[in-house]
């Protein structure tokens, strides 16, 4: 979705507080677009509103309500959308699946556009407070939090399933998961990671039968490992590099025997003490030729 308002200037990137757990923000609004569905697209100088990123939405977008001038707008979604920095390029500010460049491309301004009703009261210039709905946040949170774990957990129970040397993980496993994942999507205390076990992996050195004709013992060893990593109650953080949408941030997560650091634009939990378990299944189906894994992972909380 594209939109291009009349008299627009360069838009400067999002400046997002959401990275430190922050539910609440105040910024400006710098642009109200019209969009082709009806709705309106407000962008604003900072927000606490994680945005989906269309390049790779595990994340969905938080639920969130803009006040402007003592009203109160609610968020029909937050997605990350872009616009040229070059003075000779037109004012286009593209949205979501139209963002023509990858995220943090040279020459372009990412923003998070937070979509409204077509009828809502909102003004360049307006002051604006941004209200996350916490509750909402933590539920993504949890879910993101037990995705990276989970995937962490599979590798090492796999870590025998290869015949080559191929890029380890955060924790020097092989690298399964960054290697076979298809999809990930998180959802709230939830999230399902799809695997595809196709000629390319096999040429990488992994022999499919060590998880399709183990399911239930590759299951047991990751929900074992989970187990004992949530009982560590180990503290979480993200490290970041600046304040921007674009900045590169880490979830790090000080794990018995090791910190665990992955690249990560998403939320968090704190630590795993907010979680009183963390469980896996698993499921197989041939899908276009190829063997595809779905592993459903649940956070319980504390």
């Amino acid at each position: 979705m594209t939109s291009t308002t009349a008299g627009a200037v360069a838009l400067p990137p999002t400046r997002v507080t959401y990275p430190a757990g922050s539910v609440a923000s105040e910024g400006q609004v710098l642009r109200v677009d019209d969009l082709a569905d009806g709705t309106r697209a407000v962008v604003l100088d900072a927000t606490a509103c994680h945005p989906v990123d269309a390049a790779w939405p595990d994340q969905p977008a938080d639920r969130a309500v803009l006040r402007v001038r003592g009203a109160g707008i609610e968020v029909l979604d937050c997605v990350v959308g872009a616009a040229s920095t070059d003075p000779a390029e037109d004012a286009t500010l593209h949205v979501g699946a139209d963002v023509p460049v990858k995220k943090g491309a040279d020459g372009w301004s990412f923003v998070a556009v937070h979509v409204v009703p077509g009828d809502s009261d909102v003004r360049v210039g307006d002051a604006v407070e941004v209200a996350v709905d916490p509750e909402h946040r933590r539920a993504l949170s949890a879910g993101h939090t037990g995705c990276h774990l989970a995937s962490l957990a599979l590798d090492r129970a796999l870590a025998d399933a290869w015949t080559k040397d191929v890029p380890t993980d955060a924790l020097g496993a092989p690298g399964f998961d960054a290697l076979a994942i298809g999809t990930s999507r998180i959802g709230p205390w939830s999230s399902v990671d799809t695997y595809r076990l196709g000629k390319s992996l096999r040429k990488k050195g992994f022999v499919p039968a060590a998880l399709v004709e183990r399911l239930d013992e590759v299951r047991d060893a990751v929900d074992a490992t989970l187990a004992e990593w949530v009982a560590s109650g180990a503290a979480a953080r993200i490290e970041r590099e600046g304040d921007l949408l674009t900045s590169r941030r880490s979830w790090v997560c000080e794990l018995p025997g090791g910190a665990a650091r992955i690249p990560c634009g998403g939320t968090h939990l704190a630590g795993l003490d907010e979680l009183a378990s963390i469980t896996i299944d698993l499921e197989v189906e041939e899908a276009d030729g190829a063997v595809v894994v779905r592993m459903r992972t649940t956070c319980v909380p504390a």
